[in-house]
């Protein structure tokens, strides 16, 4: 069995795909790749990505050089889920901060944190 036959898409063919900082551990984002992503991301090294709302494949950074070099890929224990270790060039999210998880709750609202307590 190939790695892609190992990989549960969902119903619309794609899986989502967590990228971690190699670096420093930090979940940085999370997108979808479909099978086409995965194959680019598997041939050049560097992260592709499947967008839903623009209904295309992207290469992380095409357009602002903040590219993700794959160091290691993870499959998770449902085969639903990857977990890609890259290393970053430059801010990953798309708001121009080092991660798109940039929002905490704190007493009951989301509040806007430019780094990770954790």
């Amino acid at each position: 069995m190939s790695l892609l036959e190992k990989i549960k898409f969902n119903e619309a063919g794609l899986v989502p795909a967590i990228a971690q900082d190699a670096a420093t551990g930090r979940v940085l984002m999370m997108a979808w790749m479909n099978e086409e992503a995965l194959e680019q991301t598997l041939a050049t090294g560097f992260a592709h990505y499947y967008s839903r709302s623009r209904s295309k494949q992207w290469k992380k950074g095409e357009s602002s050089g903040h590219v993700q070099k794959v160091i290691d890929m993870f499959l998770d224990c449902d085969g639903d889920t990857l977990l890609l270790i890259i290393e970053q060039t430059g801010p990953a999210c798309h708001t121009n901060r080092k991660s798109c998880f940039y929002k905490q709750r704190q007493d009951g609202e989301w509040i806007t944190i430019e780094e990770p307590i954790i």
